[in-house]
């Protein structure tokens, strides 16, 4: 695979999870759980 498609496939990737955590700390209500979400994101 070449090195152009690699690269559109990680930032492809990188937005999905950014969606996904976005959507997920959209719904959650508990301050506790939206400190957990964002500590698994900056891993």
């Amino acid at each position: 695979m070449s090195s152009v498609t690699t690269r559109w496939q990680q930032r492809r990737q990188a937005a999905r999870t950014r969606r996904a955590l976005s959507q997920a700390l959209a719904r959650t209500s508990s301050p506790a759980m939206r400190d957990e979400l964002l500590t698994l994101a900056n891993r």
